[in-house]
């Protein structure tokens, strides 16, 4: 394949401005669009890498200099094999645990559920590493770099990094194409035939080769570990392709060999044998192929482009501007180290704008849903397995999406929710004896529903219902009706469960689930384990009132309809304690918790994602949900701490909220990468900021839209634009001194809004021919 070198040449030079190097041409200097993080030194550990991913494959990129490393992850590579992990002695000893926990002894219950109710096996399955590209410079003198540079653009989703070793300049380039489904990596210097490589490939597993086939191939190939007793059921493969202009390459031993080039292109190709939950019949090598040769027949700028546009297309739909200061000029890891100090809202909008980017690189139609890591993690048993924990931390991952349009970036979790039906009606019928389906706290691959880890953790019946309230917000946003009735067997199916399954909890006469637990907390009697916590009623309001609802607007259930709102009506209150708290369970136990500062905030779900607590209609309850977050504190880990930024956002509290969003940019909760830190890495906090940051300047509810509804003082001029209503609005709202200056309202389905801005209202008609232009004064 023939290179035109003039061209990438005059690329590098025009990049960036001047540094002056006597006898160089130039290098690079920090770019000042907003929208990229950078670096002066290569990264020397993982959360300092770069990441690259197009939703199914991503890669870390860490800049190094001598040596390059690219951590490698395909997302349907998980331990194990198909499984069911339902206990069963469950069924028969399902009666007997609520018996014990309506009669608060608790210690018993807990003793029989873990020997009775959790899964066989007791964990899940974990999300593992591929292996890691090695990329060797030979001959190159590190000690001698200077003009070091690496960056991620976030706006094209390119990783760079370029850096000279004397009078020789360097740069690398790397893409994860959502288009052309390659990692592709390209290098070149600045003077002819001066790179010389060794391409080479590790992997942690305990199943792996390397075979170089011909003179440009590399491939790792290899099986997944068992996970417990279940046998390792994937094969996988990374396939390597190398394209030089200029100089030889050839096989050296398990590696591949560049000598004397002018430049070098890396396509890596990655696929595992998974084709669903239930089926590892595919062939990694056939498709792996077949990407190589659609992929190889482009030149690196074609990929690049193809690439961009596709990321762009996405990306740019929404834009942020909170204002700048000099510290945005400095660094990424600087900027954070020194965001408790000095004041950079420009970090702010890096953040938010930084969680788009990972949503797209980790979600997108065809992949897997973001696990608890994305699409990046390392070893073959990274934290908490870096799957689905689905009682909080998956559902953050997708908090954004809508608003900030990127409704695409949901499919695969409609998609896992699909899967999850199937499993979770076995899980229903022999754990349960319910119809419908069931998910407990987590998921894997495997779309294991039964409740894992131990009844502490892992005895609560509603992950799946929560999960389906993502498929009513898509419903909402979109209103297509076809889609609805696509989706709404499984809705139907989570509320029919419930149907079956809720209890008369004998004290009050109120419908419970039982057994169940306010998710990760223990009430201080010993145990996690109750019947009816606020968080299970909260989400069962929801989801049987949306089921309710999507029956009515497909004319279908009308009897069932029926039955789930008369379940609704029968479910145990919300309950305001002596402290003036929202209680977490139905009885006044918070001041009793184990741990009364807990990360977890679950009985606050009804004040946000959810609606059903809100200063202008239940302001008792709201003021009692202020008190439990005072009560809570503001510092909690980074998902956490995402959280509670959207709650006070809902409280109108911009000061409190802006306050807690500092610290989550801070050292404490940001790694240097941007990553956020629960710790360890946890990618959930980076979608709960971006989420918080939007929620400060527009809400939406049933009622209403309102703008700027807590706008901190941090941030008295700026601008959002491009993210979405319900219904498909497109809104854009800038400010300024903190007043509004203009928000424009378009598109849409040709629907009447109710737009809000402190104590004034209007009501507009939006509709696709017919944009709506509101100002300061028309709210007065």
């Amino acid at each position: 394949m023939r290179w035109n070198r003039r061209k990438v040449l005059g690329g590098m030079a025009a990049s960036g401005a001047a540094v002056a190097v006597p006898g160089l041409p130039a290098t690079s200097t920090p770019s000042p669009h907003p929208q990229r993080l950078w670096y002066r030194q290569p990264a020397a550990q993982w959360v300092e890498a770069l990441p690259v991913g197009n939703g199914r494959i991503g890669a870390m990129v860490h800049g190094g200099i001598a040596r390059e490393v690219l951590p490698l992850n395909e997302d349907t590579l998980y331990a194990g094999g198909p499984y069911d992990s339902v206990n069963p002695r469950a069924a028969a000893s399902l009666a007997e645990v609520r018996r014990l926990i309506f009669e608060q002894r608790y210690a018993e219950a807990d003793a029989l559920v873990d020997r009775d109710l959790m899964a066989v096996p007791l964990k899940q399955a974990p999300y593992q590493a591929i292996g890691t590209l090695v990329i060797d410079h030979l001959g190159l003198n590190e000690a001698e770099a200077h003009d070091y540079e690496r960056s991620l653009d976030l706006d094209s989703a390119v990783a760079e990094t370029r850096f000279a070793v004397g009078r020789q300049r360097f740069r690398r380039r790397v893409i994860a194409s959502p288009v052309d489904q390659v990692i592709a990596v390209e290098i070149d210097a600045s003077r002819a035939r001066s790179l010389s490589l060794r391409l080479s490939f590790t992997s942690p597993h305990a199943d792996w080769r390397v075979v170089a086939e011909g003179s440009d191939t590399l491939v790792l190939s290899g099986r997944n570990g068992a996970h417990d007793r279940i046998a390792g059921a994937l094969g996988f493969e990374a396939r390597l392709q190398v394209i030089t202009q200029g100089g030889t390459l050839a096989s050296d031993g398990d590696g591949l060999a560049v000598r004397h080039a002018d430049k070098v292109v890396l396509l890596l190709a990655m696929a595992t044998s998974y084709r669903r939950f239930d089926d590892v019949s595919g062939d990694p090598a056939a498709a792996n192929r077949a990407v190589l040769a659609a992929a190889s027949a482009l030149p690196f700028a074609t990929l690049l482009s193809r690439s961009t546009d596709e990321h762009r297309r996405l990306f740019r739909r929404v834009s942020v501007d909170l204002g700048t200061t000099p510290a945005a000029a400095l660094p990424t890891d600087q900027r954070i180290a020194r965001s408790q100090q000095v004041d950079d809202p420009a970090l702010a909008a890096l953040y938010f704008d930084y969680a788009r980017y990972l949503l797209i690189a980790s979600s997108r139609p065809g992949s897997q849903p973001a696990n608890l890591q994305g699409v990046w993690a390392e070893g073959l048993d990274p934290p908490w397995g870096c799957k689905y924990t689905i009682n909080i931390n998956t559902q953050m991952n997708y908090w954004p999406a809508q608003r900030l349009a990127l409704p695409e970036c949901v499919e695969p979790l409609e998609r896992m929710l699909r899967e999850l039906a199937v499993t979770g009606e076995r899980t229903a019928r022999t754990m349960y004896g319910a119809r419908g389906w069931v998910a407990h706290h987590n998921t894997d691959l495997w779309r294991a529903t039964a409740p894992i880890d131990g009844a502490k953790w892992g005895m609560w019946p509603t992950g799946g219902a929560w999960l389906c309230t993502h498929l009513w917000e898509h419903y909402l946003f979109q209103q297509d009706n076809a889609w609805l009735a696509s989706v709404y067997p499984v809705m139907r199916g989570a509320a029919l469960f419930f149907l079956d399954t809720l209890q008369v909890d004998p004290a009050s006469g109120h419908l419970v689930t039982n057994p169940s637990l306010s998710p990760e907390n223990t009430h201080g009697h010993g145990s996690a384990l109750i019947h009816g916590p606020a968080m299970d009623m909260q989400i069962l309001r929801d989801l049987f009132g949306q089921v309710a609802q999507a029956a009515a607007i497909l004319g279908t259930d009308a009897e069932l309809a029926t039955q789930f709102t008369a379940a609704r009506a029968r479910l145990l209150p919300d309950r305001i304690g002596a402290q003036g708290q929202l209680q977490e369970w139905p009885y006044d136990w918070d001041a009793l918790a184990e741990e009364p500062h807990h990360r977890h905030v679950s009985h606050l779900y009804g004040l946000y994602p959810s609606h059903q607590i809100s200063l202008d209609d239940t302001p008792d309850l709201a003021a009692a949900a202020r008190r439990s977050l005072d009560l809570r504190g503001d510092q909690a880990t980074g998902w956490a701490t995402a959280w509670r930024i959207n709650l006070w956002a809902r409280l109108r509290d911009g000061e409190r909220a802006h306050a807690i969003l500092r610290f989550l940019l801070g050292p404490e909760r940001t790694y240097p990468n941007m990553f956020d830190a629960h710790p360890p890495f946890q990618i959930d906090g980076n979608f709960g900021g971006a989420a918080g940051i939007a929620e400060l300047l527009v809400q939406e509810d049933d009622a209403a839209v309102t703008l700027l509804p807590a706008l901190p003082r941090a941030w008295p001029t700026g601008a959002l634009r491009g993210v979405r209503l319900r219904g498909g609005v497109r809104l854009d709202v800038t400010w300024a001194d903190g007043e509004l200056v203009e928000a424009r309202l378009s598109g849409g389905t040709g629907a009447n809004q109710q737009i809000r801005l402190r104590e004034g209202s209007v009501e507009v008609l939006v509709a696709p021919d017919r944009p709506v232009t509101l100002r300061l004064g028309d709210f007065t």
